[in-house]
């Protein structure tokens, strides 16, 4: 097993990187995540993940060693293959989707592309009490750090706007400032309704 690849950055874009070892390029799939705080230097350390196939063996790498954990995590639930969990890891930042994981929030885990009602379930189900024990997480301190979606996305329900069109809306809002208040949420919210 390949557990870290440390070396020359060569090549670098938002979904692959290129690492040359002693000689040796290793192509390496990575998150927007890792992307976004990959170091500026040519010499970089990644946390991999090698996924082996019948047809292939691919590298997955993570500059924080929690991601690749969250990575193991979501490949363990059925319905939830590397390509899926790396777009999850692009889509949300990795404590989102253990907030998420641990509270229970279905429609967080929904909103990512691929993720259907099914899947989110399946996965909350499955990674709940692995994430609440890991993380040493209390249940109901992650629980009201979302009521103030929920109540705005109630106020924009009461507006007329569509539940569905929100909650994207309202997500990414809340991914961008998790500490904003109602009324922000609906500022913004309004802003790109």
């Amino acid at each position: 097993m390949i557990t870290q690849v440390q070396g020359k950055l060569v090549e670098k874009s938002p979904t692959e990187v290129v690492i040359d070892c002693g000689g040796v390029g290793y192509q390496i799939n990575i998150s927007l995540h890792t992307f976004s705080i990959l170091p500026n230097t040519d010499f970089v350390k990644l946390f991999t993940h090698l996924l082996v196939k019948e047809d292939s063996h691919t590298l997955y790498g993570f500059v924080e060693k929690s991601e690749r954990e969250i990575f193991k995590l979501l490949i363990s639930v059925s319905g939830i293959g590397a390509n899926i969990a790396r777009t999850m890891l692009s889509s949300l930042e990795p404590k989102q989707i253990i907030h998420a994981i641990a509270s229970g929030d279905v429609g967080v885990i929904q909103s990512i592309k691929g993720i259907g009602a099914k899947t989110a379930q399946r996965a909350i189900l499955d990674l709940k009490d692995k994430v609440l024990k890991i993380y040493d997480l209390d249940e109901v301190s992650i629980s009201q750090s979302n009521t103030n979606k929920d109540e705005a996305l109630s106020a924009l329900e009461v507006l007329g706007f569509v539940r569905k069109s929100s909650e994207k809306v309202v997500e990414k809002i809340v991914a961008a400032m998790p500490d904003a208040t109602v009324e922000t949420i609906i500022k913004q919210a309004l802003k790109n309704l």
